[in-house]
């Protein structure tokens, strides 16, 4: 069997099958994940537990893959695709079937952590080996805009099929469903071809740090700018339910308001793939995040729905079409032999975003109001478009 490593040479029928298995075993993972972070806190309604409960469980899902991240990418750097994949897969599969075992919050509090990490050591292996297959900046920007469609797809499979199970058999008849998306993407791991081995790296006596790759400026930027979306994503669903609520929108508007967002959003990475030879990820960057930054600035001046659901559509059209553009610059970036160190670091800063901004929001929002919340989430992102400009197009170690 060939090597990922040499599929980008090999003929496009290799080259596409594996790219699709990578989806598919992404879609598994991030489909399990997405079905128990909503049928875990559904199930904790149902038994009545209280809001504290709730939020320390759906913090779980995050806690973990904070830890774990830059371990995970220096096992995946060592090991290659196949170890990180199947580990990952078996500790969300693992955490469904102990949720389907016992509904005590003990074991959903398990669960939701053994889902987490799991999620999160399958992603890096994944992405680590799509950035392996380009053979160039165009093919690689492609690569990952496919790669962008699997949370989209994912994000729907999980939560519909827990939600049927839920409906019309029960909680555990949920979990074990969820359980079976990881199964799947075991199975998928026996389609992508080994990794050619590598040389081992020397020895030293003080192995660098991942904490080291934050010396390298052109990284420095694009972690800067990797974290602005992910405290974009978090400050659009914080606010914007208040925001529609103070306007007066109904639940079902605000609805229509956040589908404009992912339909959008999966638009745009499909349509990236066709245009990637006329690409640059650094423009790609600098104009998405001047689009979305401008965006924020004029959300709390709206009050219809139609307005606000056009303002989301474009939030999508900027985060959809960012989010390969940075995958593709990292693995640019980033040393040959630390990719997956640089994508556990990614993941790291993601992770801690996620457990602690909302906190930040919560704060901001209730001393200011939820206006200044976009406005300073846009004057952010102004900095991000800024940072991306000065990015150069191509690794300066090259």
């Amino acid at each position: 069997m060939p090597s990922v490593d040499s599929m980008a040479r090999s003929g496009r029928f290799s080259f596409g099958w594996t790219l699709l298995t990578l989806v598919a075993a992404q879609v598994g993972l991030h489909g399990c994940l997405n079905g128990m972070r909503m049928t875990v806190p559904l199930l904790a309604v149902s038994e009545s537990r209280g809001p504290a409960v709730i939020g320390l469980l759906m913090a779980l899902f995050a806690a973990f893959p904070f830890v774990l991240a830059i371990p995970a990418g220096r096992l995946v750097d060592r090991r290659g695709y196949h170890l990180g994949t199947r580990i990952g897969a078996l500790l969300a599969l693992a955490g469904a079937a102990l949720a389907a075992s016992a509904s005590h919050v003990w074991a959903l509090g398990g669960a939701a952590a053994l889902v987490g990490a799991g999620s999160a050591v399958g992603m890096i292996s994944l992405q680590r080996t799509a950035g392996r297959l380009a053979r160039g900046e165009a093919e690689r920007l492609r690569i990952f805009s496919w790669v962008a469609l699997a949370p989209s797809i994912a994000t729907f499979i999980g939560p519909v099929l827990a939600g049927m199970l839920i409906d019309h058999v029960s909680y555990r008849a949920a979990f074990v469903g969820l359980a079976l998306l990881p199964l799947g993407t075991l199975l998928a791991t026996t389609r992508v071809p080994a990794e050619a081995p590598r040389a081992p790296a020397k020895r030293t006596d003080t192995p660098p740090k991942a904490w080291d790759l934050l010396g390298d400026r052109d990284l420095r930027r694009l972690f800067f700018i990797n974290w602005l979306i992910a405290a974009c994503w978090d400050a659009h669903a914080f606010a914007l339910p208040i925001l529609g609520h103070e306007r007066g929108l109904s639940a079902s508007a605000i609805g229509t308001v956040l589908a404009s967002y992912a339909v959008t959003s999966a638009a745009v990475r499909l349509a990236i793939p066709f245009l990637a030879e006329r690409l640059q990820p650094r423009w790609v960057m600098t104009g998405a995040l001047t689009l979305t930054a401008s965006v924020f600035l004029l959300y709390p001046w709206l009050d219809s729905t139609w307005a606000m659901a056009a303002c989301a559509g474009t939030i999508g059209l900027g985060l959809g079409a960012i989010q390969p553009a940075v995958m593709s610059s990292l693995h640019t970036f980033a040393p040959p032999e630390r990719q997956g160190e640089a994508l556990g670091l990614r993941s790291t800063v993601i992770h801690f975003s996620t457990l602690v901004m909302p906190l930040g929001f919560g704060a901001a929002g209730a001393a200011l109001g939820v206006a200044p919340v976009f406005w300073m989430t846009g004057a952010a992102l102004s900095a991000g478009a800024w940072a991306a400009f000065g990015l150069p197009t191509q690794a300066r170690h090259d």
